[in-house]
């Protein structure tokens, strides 16, 4: 069996953060078949059209990342009833159409772990994902409310039931990467 690719992309630039220990927590789950890459979006300046050629460095290396994975997990919080700027700033990046990122079609599970709910931010960024042609699963639904009593001190998940729901979610990604 050829190895699978998940890119990993947290939705908070924390380094402790609960969205972070969520995608841990994913990355724990999976199978020796499936390899696990977090990126890393704290060097991605704001977008500018002027700076597109040629690309910026960090940029480049996100759109090979990408490019490189078979699918994408999205862990984001939730901020004034969207996901983080940032976050928004990578995707206009990778879509642009001299860049060629290959996002169209891909696979992409969201999770997100936020003080209240993330239904509003994962609502935005399906639209985002729709937009962008890739194919988002729909279940299993992961969302962390009341995330400050599911993880330790140093962003760990410890409920058991997302932990469950993770497997799940794995399961459906790893099967929509073979089809």
């Amino acid at each position: 069996m050829s190895k699978i690719h998940i890119v990993g992309i947290c939705g908070s630039l924390r380094k402790n953060s609960q969205n972070r220990g969520l995608l841990r927590a994913f990355e724990q789950e999976l199978p020796d078949h499936v390899k696990f890459t977090l990126a890393d979006l704290s060097e991605i300046p704001f977008f500018n059209q002027d700076q597109e050629n040629p690309y910026p460095d960090a940029v480049l290396k996100l759109k090979e990342l990408v490019n490189s994975a078979d699918a994408l997990i999205i862990s984001t919080p939730e901020y004034n009833l969207s996901y983080p700027g940032f976050l928004k700033n990578a995707l206009e990046w990778l879509s642009r159409r001299t860049l060629q990122a290959k996002l169209a079609g891909k696979p992409v599970a969201l999770i997100g772990a936020a003080a209240i709910s993330v239904n509003v931010s994962q609502s935005h960024l399906r639209d985002v994902m729709f937009a962008l042609n890739m194919k988002v699963l729909g279940r299993p639904i992961v969302h962390v409310g009341n995330s400050r009593t599911k993880f330790d001190e140093e962003g760990n998940l410890t409920d058991l039931v997302t932990k469950d729901l993770l497997v799940q979610l794995k399961d459906a990604l790893i099967d929509a990467v073979k089809g």
